[in-house]
């Protein structure tokens, strides 16, 4: 495993095939403003964005804002977001980190990467997602979708996520860095799965290194 760059014509062919696959990629987590988008990525961490968009209107709708949610009750949270993975510790982090949205931001959502990583619940991926859907700010947020699907076309030749993103924004365009991550996402959701990938109906079967080792099989 190591870096690599593709060159522009394959990484550009990727992005069409992707696009012709996908117009409609986009963040998939409902959300209103910067608060709401926040703690969506929060409640997201190993759930799926369908299970967080399902208990969101009911939490947004009883707290609205970061003051609110910051004085919420913890067993009521919990209460609204039970059917979701890790509610318990989301419940924690998100109450948690609406008060430091509060105390230390004016109630806003920071848009810079350190102070995002700061708060609870949010690692880099989390930050690299905010960061882009709430502030334009070119970045790739590498879940275990993109993570796979990278490494599977060969976009990226790495072991680990840290490494797959920075290979990525080596060699992708920086305009096209957010919308490569959708793409991605959407390719990994949808066709390129963990368990039996579609590769009889990817359009990058041919030139797709994982699908050519296994015969463009799944």
């Amino acid at each position: 495993m190591g870096s690599h760059i593709l060159p522009n014509d394959k990484t550009e062919y990727i992005g069409e095939c992707l696009e012709q696959m996908y117009p409609e990629a986009a963040c998939a987590l409902n959300h209103r403003n910067n608060f709401e988008m926040l703690v969506s990525v929060v409640l997201s961490a190993q759930t799926t964005d369908v299970s967080v968009n399902k208990v969101t209107p009911e939490l947004f709708g009883k707290y609205p804002l970061p003051e609110d949610l910051a004085n919420a009750d913890y067993e009521d949270v919990c209460d609204i977001i039970r059917t979701i993975g890790l509610y318990k510790t989301k419940a924690k982090n998100i109450i948690t980190l609406s008060g430091e949205l509060v105390e230390r931001f004016g109630g806003e959502v920071p848009g810079d990467f350190d102070s995002l990583v700061s708060l609870p619940g949010v690692g880099r991926k989390s930050a690299n997602v905010v960061l882009a859907e709430c502030f334009g700010v070119p970045r790739i947020a590498v879940d275990t979708h993109v993570f796979r699907v990278a490494n599977r076309i060969g976009l990226t030749d790495e072991s680990d996520v840290t490494n797959t993103e920075e290979a990525l924004m080596r060699g992708l365009p920086r305009d096209r860095w957010i919308r490569f991550h959708h793409l991605l996402i959407f390719h990994g959701r949808k066709c390129c799965r963990a368990r039996n990938p579609l590769c009889s109906e990817c359009l990058l079967a041919g030139t797709c290194l994982y699908s050519i080792e296994n015969n463009g099989l799944s």
